[in-house]
């Protein structure tokens, strides 16, 4: 299991979520984080999806 850190921003750059979580793939993790920001409704917030690499797998703006 790899370990991803998913982060979340208001548009002052004030830090909403600071989240990790483990997952076998990166696919894998861009649906956990995914999931994760439509269930906490910060999907059309500014966010980050990173793997243990430090690949953008999600990001938004």
């Amino acid at each position: 299991m790899r370990t991803y850190k998913l982060t979340v921003f208001e548009k002052t750059g004030k830090q909403l979520l600071d989240e990790t979580f483990t997952a076998e793939t990166d696919e894998e993790a861009r649906g956990k984080g995914q999931a994760m920001l439509e269930e906490k409704e910060m999907i059309n917030l500014t966010h980050r999806l990173a793997s243990p690499a430090g690949k953008l797998l999600l990001f938004h703006s």
